[in-house]
């Protein structure tokens, strides 16, 4: 097969504030790939879990259809889209509704070969 300039992957509907994943995006994007999974690995954050799954998906991707190898990918971009919001209602005094808003996001990473 050929080799593409970047391979992606996309996790979609994770139930997360997109503000919040991409905190921990920005500090990953641009290393390689062995280093922004040991550094997934020890971030304190929740939003560490999901963007794993999503590099180790996009890493698998590149191996699996165009054969690159893991060790020469880097992150070259990672970004966390709006997804729909989850709309709850909260019970409150004298027969009063608040809304609750629950975000969602899509995590995409595009990772490329170096060499």
């Amino acid at each position: 097969m050929s080799n593409p300039q970047s391979v992606k992957a996309v996790a979609k509907y994770v139930r997360m504030s997109p503000q919040k994943v991409r905190r921990v995006l920005n500090q990953i994007r641009g290393k390689s790939y062995q280093e922004a999974l040991m550094m997934l690995e020890f971030l304190p954050y929740k939003a560490s879990g999901p963007i794993w799954q999503v590099l180790h998906s996009a890493a698998s991707n590149a191996k699996n259809n165009y054969d690159i190898d893991k060790k020469t990918l880097v992150i070259a971009e990672g970004y966390a889209d709006e997804g729909p919001r989850l709309k709850r209602i909260r019970p409150r005094a004298q027969g009063r509704a608040y809304k609750i808003l629950k975000p969602t996001c899509h995590i995409t990473i595009v990772v490329k070969s170096v060499l």
